[in-house]
């Protein structure tokens, strides 16, 4: 069984990303998702919402979460972690070993996390496959 982490805060639950984990599912139909929601400032977010980073990280986690069961994916956990996203996978891999990371962004012009390379920083820091989903 394949363990996929997926990274993701405002992209959770994109169609994009649904896509690319459905798809996922339908190769490896015992594959195991996890998803990480780095505590994202809010004032970092392209649109302002009410409540406390790690409140609206835990949201987001949780509309990703019925998103994927509405479409037949089932999250295994969904942890709200650091608010740099590189710092949170590395603290999720501190505690369990994950086969694949799948890291969601914005589409690469008004990214924050494009822009701070995070897809690369993390292929150079881990021992797994790191593929990056962008969304429209």
């Amino acid at each position: 069984m394949t363990r996929y982490l997926i990274v993701a805060h405002q992209t959770a639950d994109s169609p994009r990303l649904v896509e690319a984990v459905k798809e996922i599912q339908r190769k490896e139909p015992d594959a195991e998702f996890g998803l990480l929601v780095p505590a994202t400032p809010v004032s970092h977010l392209a649109s302002w919402t009410r409540g406390e980073a790690e409140a609206v990280a835990a949201e987001a986690g949780e509309r990703a979460r019925n998103r994927l069961a509405s479409e037949g994916v089932t999250l295994s956990e969904v942890v709200v972690g650091d608010a740099n996203p590189v710092y949170a996978v590395a603290d999720v891999f501190n505690r369990s070993p994950w086969d694949h990371v799948l890291v969601s962004t914005l589409a690469p012009g008004v990214s924050r996390w494009v822009k701070m390379d995070v897809v690369s920083r993390l292929s150079r820091e881990l021992p797994v496959p790191v593929t990056h989903v962008a969304a429209d």
